[in-house]
């Protein structure tokens, strides 16, 4: 009577400790929720946009040469191979973790030839078929696979995010120059103009009028600006080259269109909401490593629970236990094995501590990348609206510096102005026609700055 009652508490202590296991195990397929808290209001002036997907490049974009260079650049630019290359890679890890799940086949023939004291030698094989199978109860091989796709997902997101740099920073090229082309036709005509002023002083000089001092001025004040034409070609040769770098393609003239010729969508300036962040690939990229390192911490606690491994093998045999016998006989073979840790040198609470670590790490790095994907967006609106605002005062100067250069250039004709009075108002109007043109860059390259801070161009 005693046995029996005492074997019904050892059967009822191990159903007890396997129920134990089940639930303290449930959490282990617990999918990933995010519940990592960003600061409000990233975005310094937030406007009335919904938080739809930015526009394609290629229409925000319109000008055709810049569509055909993006899509070159995109097409064979190194850094989005490699980018891709990548994502394969991620793609074949899951596919691995999810062929985890199955069972593994292995054939492993083996053949001896055994003769004991010059007897006749006998010859034994078997073909035996093995399988070794791990029961994923623990949720170990799920998580596994589930941190597979994170990771997966963080590669195609940084696909996207170099993708989206790369549009950024051919956009930024193109404008800077068609801003080149603008200072070249500017200091060209200027050159003109000033070769006029000049030969003008020299026949002053000759006919009494002026000094040699006025003269060597305005000659000095005439190469500045050749100094300057020699310059900016060798800018627009610069930037060029970096395109074709870009392009992965050698040196060569980049063709396009005139400065204004095409604008860039303004829509986004007008209303921004904090959601749109969400388009950036860096912020889901951010997301998605804090899931792979939730799964890491679950499958860093599986570790403690036991292992469950069924194995067996299936095959041809001509060894039947001590005598060797032909033809062979079929050989079945089945196992169950639960292996359970006790002590493991500290290794599995380390990794866990680590995982734990990992997680808290990747969500610190997940806040910092909003509020720095905000800051571009503050920075981007200020840049445009800053740009914007002087454009009318550089347009309305160049007028008057125009003006007041046409009545000093006629009074010093006239000997009613001295040659100082033109050269100042030259170098002036020059001055502010090169820095209107640097204006507007500054205004394309805010907008092209603005598209891509709220996820545009990744696709």
């Amino acid at each position: 009577m005693n046995y029996e009652f005492r074997d019904m508490n050892y059967k009822i202590a191990i159903i007890a400790a396997a129920m134990g296991m089940m639930f303290s195990s449930c959490g282990l397929y617990k999918k990933y929720d995010q519940k990592v808290e960003v600061p409000a209001d990233v975005i310094g002036v937030p406007g009335a946009a919904t938080a739809e997907a930015p526009l394609s490049w290629r229409e925000f974009f319109t000008d055709p040469l810049l569509q055909q260079l993006i899509a070159q650049v995109l097409a064979n630019n190194t850094d989005l191979s490699v980018a891709r290359i990548a994502v394969e890679q991620s793609e074949a890890s899951l596919k691995a973790a999810k062929l985890a799940y199955l069972p593994a086949l292995t054939l492993a023939p083996q053949g001896t030839i055994s003769s004991f004291d010059y007897s006749r030698a006998s010859k034994a094989y078997s073909l035996p078929l093995q399988m070794s199978w791990d029961v994923d109860v623990f949720g170990s091989i799920t998580n596994k696979k589930r941190a597979a796709k994170a990771a997966l997902l963080q590669a195609q997101c940084y696909e996207e995010a170099v993708r989206s740099n790369l549009v950024s920073e051919i956009a930024q090229q193109y404008s800077m120059l068609q801003v080149l082309d603008r200072q070249l036709e500017i200091l060209t005509q200027t050159d003109s103009l000033w070769n006029a002023s000049l030969e003008t002083q020299k026949s002053l000089w000759e006919n009494g009028k002026s000094y040699s001092t006025a003269v060597n001025q305005m000659e000095s004040s005439y190469l500045n600006v050749k100094t300057q034409i020699v310059d900016t070609r060798r800018n627009i040769q610069s930037v060029e080259n970096a395109i074709c770098r870009l392009l992965a393609a050698s040196p060569h003239q980049i063709q396009r269109s005139k400065l204004g010729s095409y604008t860039l969508s303004q829509q986004m300036v007008h209303g921004v909401s904090a959601q749109l962040l969400e388009n950036r690939p860096d912020i889901r990229m951010a997301n998605h490593a804090i899931e792979e390192a939730y799964y890491n911490v679950l499958e860093a606690r599986a570790a403690f629970f036991p292992t469950i491994t069924l194995s067996g093998l299936i095959g041809w045999t001509n060894n039947g236990g001590g005598v060797v016998v032909n033809p062979g006989s079929l050989l079945l073979n089945a196992m169950g094995q639960l292996t359970q840790p006790i002590f493991a040198q500290g290794k599995l609470k380390a990794n866990l501590k680590i995982s734990k670590l990992t997680q808290e790490e990747m969500n610190q790095w997940y806040v910092q990348t909003v509020i720095d994907a905000g800051n571009e967006v503050n920075e981007a609106l200020a840049d445009y609206q800053s740009s914007a605002e002087k454009h009318q005062y550089y347009q309305r100067q160049i007028e008057v510096l125009h003006e007041a250069y046409v009545g000093t250039h006629e009074l010093m004709d006239n000997g009613k102005a001295s040659y100082l009075e033109v050269l100042t108002a030259q170098e002036s109007l020059l001055s502010s026609q090169l820095s209107e043109a640097m204006n507007m860059y500054s205004a394309s390259k805010a907008l092209i700055a603005l598209y891509i801070a709220l996820g545009g161009g990744s696709k």
